[in-house]
């Protein structure tokens, strides 16, 4: 008799373990069983080759219009790093930008090869300077920038966090630290031609990155000085110099925007340009580089964006040729669609 209780107790058990299965059972939907109405090309020899031939009719129109654009774009790139050291400097480059009674002023003049429509960009262009340097990238304070009650923020800056009596240096970090300082100043016939600060840095940048309320502190006041200093009187916001730096390059080769001469630039005009030969890439190997440069709606001029489009159209036409061939020279039969898992029902039987 106890052994049949026990037995009936256990049928009870099951009964109400079976239940608890069966309410825990999803409610059934076509969604949550994937059995919604689904897209399921089929990659006949017709739609591969008219894919290919619409890719290429499309990227060859734009890689030439890529291409014309940047064709027609004036650009100038002067190199100044070793004409501006002084001959008695040359076997020793490294003592003439370190010493502080060097004479860093260096002139340096060029011609417009065709006309240079407003705005023209100025841009410095530095080569063999790794700004992805996973040390050099960490050692910034992004808090600190945003906003002056987090001046003290500083735990990410190290080696140029705080001065030798502790104070903080704001901004800190070695981003900072060696900000490019080159000058230049430029004219055409003794006249002085403006250059413009407006818009070179982003404004995101400006108005989220860097606070109204910061002002540079303690900034190269040590022995070893890195770069440029700052205006202490002038908050990192409108530090545009800077802001334009501290947003770092991917690439050893790089440029970063200077300024804008805003007035056209005839064929033919001989520009003169003052430069103040203030920052070390001698101790790298880097190299320096003066740019300047008209714009179209696709940017500065690159050729690279164009050729990339007629490469990618060339070869999406090349590949349809020799699949028109193939098609032609050798046809297989094509299988037949019906007997494909989805084209059938449960039963096994074609839809």
């Amino acid at each position: 008799m106890k052994g049949a209780t026990s037995f009936g107790g256990g049928g009870k058990d099951d009964s109400s373990a079976a239940v608890s299965t069966k309410n825990n059972k999803p409610k059934y939907s076509r969604f949550t069983q994937q059995e919604l109405s689904a897209c399921k090309p089929i990659l006949t020899p017709g739609w591969v080759i008219s894919s290919f031939i619409v890719i290429g009719v499309v990227f060859i129109p734009i890689g030439l219009a890529s291409l014309f654009a940047s064709e027609h774009l004036v650009e100038i790139v002067e190199r100044y790093d070793i004409d501006c050291i002084p001959p008695a400097y040359r076997n020793n480059s490294l003592h003439y930008i370190q010493a502080s009674e060097t004479n860093k002023t260096c002139t340096r003049t060029f011609n417009v090869p065709k006309h240079m429509k407003s705005p023209v960009f100025i841009y410095y262009e530095l080569d063999n300077y790794y700004q992805n340097h996973r040390r050099y990238v960490k050692s910034r304070s992004d808090t600190q920038l945003r906003g002056k009650a987090s001046e003290s923020a500083t735990e990410t800056c190290e080696p140029e966090a705080v001065t030798s009596n502790g104070q903080p240096i704001v901004p800190c970090g070695l981003v900072a630290w060696s900000l490019f300082n080159d000058t230049y100043r430029f004219s055409v016939k003794n006249e002085v031609l403006d250059v413009s600060k407006k818009n070179i840095a982003w404004k995101s940048d400006q108005e989220n990155k860097f606070g109204s309320d910061v002002y540079p502190k303690n900034f190269q006041s040590g022995s070893l000085i890195g770069g440029g200093k700052l205006n202490s009187s002038i908050p990192l916001s409108e530090q545009v110099d800077l802001i334009v730096w501290m947003r770092t390059a991917a690439l050893p080769t790089f440029r970063k925007p200077y300024g804008k001469i805003e007035r056209d630039l005839p064929a033919n005009t001989t520009i003169t340009v003052i430069i103040q030969n203030n920052y070390n890439t001698y101790s790298f190997g880097g190299k320096k580089k003066l740019v300047l440069s008209t714009t179209s709606c696709l940017g500065g001029k690159d050729n690279f964006l164009g050729s990339a489009y007629l490469f990618v159209g060339g070869l999406c036409l090349f590949l349809a040729v020799c699949f028109i061939l193939v098609y032609v020279l050798r046809p297989r039969p094509i299988g037949d669609p019906s007997y494909l898992s989805w084209n059938r029902n449960p039963g096994g039987y074609v839809n």
